[in-house]
């Protein structure tokens, strides 16, 4: 492969990491409102997967909305360590 061909396949592939990069640091930095997000949108939170995040809207539907964003973890296994690693990006 010469030189050219080399510098050009190193920038595509730099080129893609970049986007792809990009665009998992701007998911993670979403805020997400944990009154009236979907299941979809709650399971994006770190440390959570579908099963919590229905937990989450099941708790919502039958307590009503959270007043606080660390309410959230009046829901059951949902703790400190998850309310740590998404304080920054809960809403209500």
């Amino acid at each position: 492969m010469n030189r050219f061909k080399k510098n050009v396949y190193v920038a595509v592939l730099v080129t893609i990491a970049v986007i792809l990069t990009g665009t998992c640091y701007v998911n993670a930095m979403e805020k997400v409102n944990i009154n009236t997000a979907p299941i979809e949108q709650l399971s994006e939170l770190d440390r959570v997967g579908a099963k919590y995040a229905q937990r989450i809207v099941e708790y919502r539907e039958k307590n009503g909305p959270f007043k606080a964003p660390e309410d959230i973890m009046n829901v059951k296994g949902i703790g400190q360590k998850t309310w740590e690693a998404n304080k920054d990006r809960i809403v209500v």
